[in-house]
């Protein structure tokens, strides 16, 4: 059964780039934008990370951290991280198991480019899952479904 807006975000540990794990449920009182991309240093995933990050002030307006997620290991995402200064932590979720908890696994094995907003309470509250993956979801409409999660 698939997750959809109104479900209570499946809960996760993955570790990640700072040298550290990160659990969702620690985020609880605050909005996360959970991004799954589907892989380091590829043309539009770059893109879409760097425009994150390039307009993180919004994001941090409304109180919404950011995390990115993809099957890539730690190492390979510190050196992402750093090549492009990525100011929200990348995630490696090299087994999928959250990717598949989360229904963004396509039909090959490839994560699909995908965006969830969990508001504070951690319930999502928007949910794009791309099926080609070659856009991605901007940051204006990001920030607008976190204003209204709330």
């Amino acid at each position: 059964m698939a997750i959809a807006v109104g479900d209570l975000a499946p809960d996760f540990t993955l570790p990640g780039t700072g040298g550290r794990e990160y659990t969702l449920s620690s985020y609880r009182g605050q909005p996360v934008v959970l991004v799954f991309y589907p892989g380091d240093d590829t043309p539009v995933c770059t893109k879409q990370l760097n425009s994150y990050n390039n307009e993180l002030s919004a994001f941090d307006t409304v109180g919404a951290q950011v995390l990115a997620v993809s099957a890539q290991d730690v190492s390979s995402h510190e050196e992402f991280a750093s090549k492009h200064g990525f100011k929200f932590p990348l995630l490696a979720d090299t087994d999928k198991t959250v990717a598949g908890l989360f229904g963004t696994v396509g039909p090959l094995g490839y994560p699909r480019r995908s965006v969830f907003v969990i508001d504070a309470d951690g319930v999502i509250r928007y949910a794009h899952k791309a099926i080609a993956g070659l856009t991605f979801r901007p940051v204006e409409e990001l920030v607008a479904a976190v204003e209204a999660a709330r």
